[in-house]
């Protein structure tokens, strides 16, 4: 969601130019990267997970049957889109298909596409298979899992992990993988927090990130959140950067 966010959860998502690659930022399949700072495109878990109390209490049909899209802001002025739409399932599980552009701007130009499938568990697990093609990278295969660790009324604990299979366009930079995962609380299905980790061998780079999130409006069809955070990278093979600042908006709407 995002400047922000697999053994089988979310796309997502690495560096956009190889003439840059081993000084821009491959994070994990949460992030695009533009030339200089993150920017935090999108983050599939918005789609993958649906409201916490929507898949525990009365309103699991209207979720299980309606259509799911997310609309999200980059500090650049670019947009992020993803959409879901429902497969088949029963009231337990759902199998959907996943779209997403990420990056997108006024002039048409986009930083990454891609789709794939994602399942949904009524408990609040779910996992996602993913690609997408990076324009001036590559592709990216990705396999995601959540698993819901803690729920009530009040109180919701996720745990999130990845990983991705790169495939860069340039034949003198070989295929890599990140992998990492995320934990994240939310209370009242108002204010949450998490805490992430990203990890590419090939750089022998790490990413941390620790991010808020606040809803601002709910009604039963729709929903406009803010998240804000800190975000840094490690490796020898890069320039050292402190922990920098992201954020942005994103609405999500049921069809």
């Amino acid at each position: 969601m995002l400047r922000s966010s697999t053994i089988i959860l979310g796309v997502l998502f690495v560096c956009v130019q190889s003439r840059h690659l081993y000084n821009d930022d491959v994070r994990s399949p949460y992030l695009m990267i533009e030339d200089g700072p993150y920017v935090d495109v999108y983050e599939l878990e918005d789609l993958q997970s649906d409201e916490p109390q929507q898949l525990h209490g009365e309103n699991l049909m209207r979720v299980r049957r309606q259509a799911h899209g997310v609309l999200s802001s980059n500090p650049d002025g670019s947009s992020n889109f993803a959409a879901k739409f429902p497969l088949a399932g029963d009231d337990k599980n759902r199998l959907s298909a996943i779209g997403t552009i990420a990056g997108a701007s006024g002039d048409g130009g986009f930083k990454a596409g891609g789709g794939g499938l994602a399942w949904d568990n009524v408990k609040g697990h779910g996992a996602t298979l993913t690609g997408q093609h990076i324009p001036g990278f590559g592709d990216q295969m990705t396999a995601a899992a959540k698993a819901n660790l803690f729920h009530n009324d009040h109180h919701d604990l996720t745990a999130n992990a990845f990983a991705t299979r790169n495939f860069p366009s340039n034949p003198n930079i070989p295929n890599f993988d990140t992998y990492g995962g995320k934990v994240g609380y939310t209370f009242d299905n108002k204010v949450g927090a998490s805490l992430g980790m990203a990890h590419t061998d090939l750089f022998k780079k790490t990413d941390y990130s620790a991010m808020g999130n606040l809803n601002l409006f709910k009604t039963p069809s729709s929903s406009l959140d803010f998240s804000a955070g800190m975000s840094k990278s490690v490796s020898p093979y890069m320039p050292s950067r402190g922990w920098e600042p992201s954020g942005g908006l994103s609405f999500s709407r049921w069809f």
